[in-house]
């Protein structure tokens, strides 16, 4: 079906490799993204891709050295602490590690999707449409601009206006969790201290509802983030929060405050951050939610089924259905078997993300809503882990090897806390 009409609403990572894939294929779709270029807004963070989602999508789309050319293996270094920075997990570079805790290197979220970007030909993504709603094949763009295609794939994240049009039931939940992010420029230089800690890695920060993340990005800064719970979802409007959530001046003085009963090191790194802030709002899908399938239109990533990012799975998940649906378009034989083989996939999708979406959740009630974090979290992850690699028939070989790596990891910590 090479002349297949094929438009992909997002321009993020998912719908970018759903392109790419599909282009190998011999098969050209149009992407249509709402923001003016790939530059108008930061996006985010730096991501740990695992080997049988997000890696394999990247090496089946023909990227793997351009991916390993920016991958940071030095960046799988993890601390786990409280708030005052007493470690209690600490998974290292070394192959013990790899083995108890997966093979995880880094990428910056922005070079990711720079690498699928520049894999498209030229005029692929139309930036400036922003898509308005769908009726029939039609798809209506708030420029007044419109167009018409054999199938819509809705890569357009947790308010998805393809979902909105054949499921309007489904509407994300606001977990109570709300964020600001913050960044330390050039931190080698600029924040020595908070450099040599994070170690080129992350270093995750708990208290009983509360959070502190640190990580290194590939440019020599380091991307922060404080999360808190709040009731209300529109809790960053300043008649609300009481201070203005975008200035840099005002957020660390209302976080110093929240942070009242953290230790020193913790201020100085937000007394380190520079240049922007903003802010964030964790929502999430109901879990294992399915939708009364519609010909034509499909959904993959956030727009399927939006997590809290606490698993790390969000992206690993989109690049996976990416791949996935790829390989239906790719082999479908007319319409008729299109349509029945995406009913599938959906199928398929929902089935395999749905235990992912619990760990998500899990994890964000354990970080965030479990008194006695992090001590408390780590323990029952760390059963857990211990179940789930029994569950897979591992000899008593590997078992011995599994419980040394943890037992290493926990053995990091106590060192360090003795520093």
């Amino acid at each position: 079906m090479q002349n297949l009409q094929i438009a992909i609403i997002g321009a993020g990572p998912a719908g970018c490799a759903l392109a790419r894939l599909l282009h190998l294929g011999g098969i050209q779709a149009t992407i249509f993204e709402g923001e003016d270029s790939a530059s108008v807004r930061s996006q985010g963070g730096t991501l740990d891709l695992h080997t049988t989602s997000g890696l394999a999508a990247v090496k089946e789309a023909g990227l793997w050295d351009e991916f390993l050319s920016h991958a940071r293996y030095d960046g799988q270094y993890m601390a786990i602490t409280d708030k005052d920075l007493r470690y209690y997990v600490v998974r290292g570079l070394d192959a013990e590690s790899t083995a108890a805790f997966g093979e995880r290197p880094e990428i910056d979220r922005v070079k990711l999707r720079e690498i699928l970007l520049d894999s498209l030909p030229a005029g692929t993504v139309k930036w400036a449409h922003r898509l308005q709603k769908i009726e029939g094949n039609t798809l209506i763009f708030t420029n007044g601009t419109t167009a018409s295609f054999d199938l819509v794939v809705g890569a357009d994240g947790a308010f998805s206006k393809v979902r909105l049009s054949i499921a309007p039931e489904l509407k994300p939940e606001y977990t109570r969790v709300a964020m600001h992010h913050f960044s330390i420029p050039d931190a080698e230089k600029s924040a020595p201290e908070i450099y040599k800690i994070v170690n080129r890695g992350s270093l995750f920060a708990s208290a009983d509802g509360q959070r502190f993340t640190i990580q290194q990005m590939g440019d020599g800064s380091l991307n922060a983030g404080f999360s808190f719970v709040r009731e209300d979802a529109d809790w960053g409007n300043p008649e609300k929060c009481g201070y203005n959530s975008q200035d840099l001046a005002e957020v660390k003085k209302a976080m110093a405050k929240e942070m009242e009963h953290w230790a020193p090191w913790f201020h100085k790194a937000l007394d380190a951050t520079q240049g922007e802030t903003s802010t964030r709002s964790l929502w999430r899908l109901p879990i294992g939610q399915k939708w009364q399938h519609k010909s034509g239109v499909t959904l993959i990533g956030d727009a399927a089924h939006l997590m809290t990012p606490h698993a790390g799975e969000g992206v690993n998940q989109a690049l996976e259905d990416a791949m996935i649906l790829a390989r239906v378009i790719l082999k479908a034989q007319s319409s008729e078997d299109l349509d029945e083989q995406i009913l599938q996939f959906e199928s398929e999708m929902i089935a395999r993300v749905e235990k992912i979406q619990q760990l998500a959740w899990d994890r964000c009630q354990g970080l965030m809503f479990t008194p006695g974090v992090p001590k408390s979290f780590m323990d029952k992850m760390i059963r857990q882990r211990m179940k789930e690699a029994k569950g897979m028939g591992l000899d008593a070989e590997q078992m011995k090897a599994m419980d040394a790596a943890v037992a290493k990891a926990q053995a990091q910590a106590d060192a360090l806390n003795k520093v």
